[in-house]
């Protein structure tokens, strides 16, 4: 591992695990770097355990450096920090005296082509990043997983080099989140795991595995103690730990319900012993926040989470873990470079995102909401979970119900007859807007 004082945030998240303390983080990026730096001290000094985020602007996301720059060149605000069109001395800047072996920064950014950003994060010192090879290609774009795999093993290989300096590099997968909703955990789960697994076959020694809270806190549970059970039995050589993001469907509008759901988020990361939480704010639903308001929600994370109790292993097995198993080993089995091997199950139908237009993805999987409010399966499409799926309906969404279910989070937290109903779950468990709040 790296070396003491070097601020990898693998390192910083086992030590505040260890400490019985729950890691925080925002989603926050502007382009002006002064005010970068400004929001990264405001999260350094909040009253919680957090990590720093510098979340990119969509002209670098998609390669296009010569907008991105030329829009620096005449002031004009990005939703997000153009890393690749900064100078090196600028981004160190930005960090010098903020980051650091209390405060690490990750590197937020949406790219299915990250080689030129992870080229310029290692140039800057940073070495913590997110992302993967399907989780950022599919949702964002259409760019071929063809062209998608090969760069992301390049840019793990990138990240690698960091190591001769003394720090490991950590690699953090987005699969967990594909789509943000919608997809039944199972998928997230496997998803999750086989980009990690990726990003081991390429050198990475130091990973988080990732999941979105979706619509069931019990489901939600049972879906992240699965994705440990399979972390620990195919990535046993390497430095992992859990990511919870925060709801990332159409969000509740009012400060009342957007609390709630945010305190929903820190009872399920504490309930199974996640080591680090993505927040989102009171804002969320109709506007980019401010610093101010990313500060709030980290800390009422922070405060929420101080008053949940850990229970790690109290989930129903529904069979999320059978489901989850039955993906991994069915892409494992296609070939030994894993790469090769999720381009052949897309191809196959193996994996299939509901609801995904993406050209690669085969679009024959569909999911609905049971009456419980739970995720499940209409259709599996050709993926190999037909035996471990134990419960699948016949509901074919239409138009209505599929708008009715995007908006069943933000209806359900923004009722006031709910606040009971979440507060009864068991607690085992600066003015300028910040950029992109993917």
């Amino acid at each position: 591992m790296s070396r003491p004082g070097t601020g990898a945030l693998g390192e910083f998240v086992a030590r505040a695990q260890q400490a019985g303390r729950l890691v925080v983080q925002p989603r926050m990026g502007v382009s002006d770097a002064a005010e970068m730096r400004a929001g990264l001290q405001l999260t350094k000094a909040a009253a919680a355990t957090t990590v720093g985020t510098i979340t990119l602007d969509s002209y670098t996301r998609v390669g296009d450096h010569d907008s991105a720059s030329a829009a620096l060149a005449a002031g004009i605000d990005l939703n997000g920090y153009p890393i690749v069109a900064h100078d090196v001395a600028t981004t160190r800047g930005v960090l010098d005296g903020v980051a650091g072996p209390g405060f690490p920064v990750q590197v937020r950014h949406g790219s299915p082509l990250p080689a030129a950003i992870i080229s310029s994060l290692t140039a800057a010192g940073l070495h913590a990043t997110e992302g993967g090879p399907v989780s950022y290609c599919l949702p964002y774009s259409r760019v071929p997983l063809s062209e998608s795999i090969p760069n992301w093993a390049l840019s793990c290989e990138l990240l690698t080099q960091i190591r001769e300096t003394g720090v490991e590099p950590h690699l953090e997968t987005f699969g967990g989140c594909t789509m943000g909703q919608l997809c039944p955990p199972g998928l997230l789960v496997a998803l999750s795991v086989l980009e990690c697994m990726f990003f081991r076959q390429h050198g990475l020694r130091s990973v988080s595995l990732s999941y979105a809270q979706q619509t069931d806190p019990d489901q939600d549970a049972e879906a992240i103690l699965a994705m440990r059970r399979l972390a620990a039995q195919w990535l046993p050589d390497v430095e992992w730990h859990v990511v919870v993001y925060t709801y990332m469907g159409v969000y509740p509008r009012t400060p009342e319900g957007a609390t709630r759901l945010l305190e929903a988020a820190t009872r399920l990361a504490v309930r199974t012993a996640s080591a680090r939480l993505i927040v989102k704010t009171v804002a969320e639903g109709y506007r980019i926040p401010t610093f101010a308001e990313n500060v709030a929600a980290l800390e009422t994370a922070a405060a929420a989470a101080a008053s949940c109790t850990r229970i790690i292993g109290a989930a129903e097995d529904t069979g999320i873990h059978a489901e989850a198993s039955a993906l991994i080993d069915a892409v494992v089995n296609l070939h030994a470079d894993l790469g090769t091997a999720l381009g052949i199950a897309f191809r196959r139908g193996y994996l299939d995102v509901p609801y995904c237009l993406h050209p690669d993805n085969a679009g024959r999987a569909r999911s609905y909401l049971d009456d419980d409010g739970r995720l499940q399966w209409s259709s599996v499409g050709s993926m190999p979970i037909r035996a471990s799926v134990r419960r699948t309906g016949t509901t074919e969404l239409t138009a209505m119900g599929l708008l009715a279910t995007l908006s069943y989070i933000e209806r359900k937290f923004d009722s006031a007859g709910l606040e009971q109903e979440y507060r009864a779950i068991p607690d085992d468990l600066t003015g300028r807007t910040t950029g992109s709040n993917r």
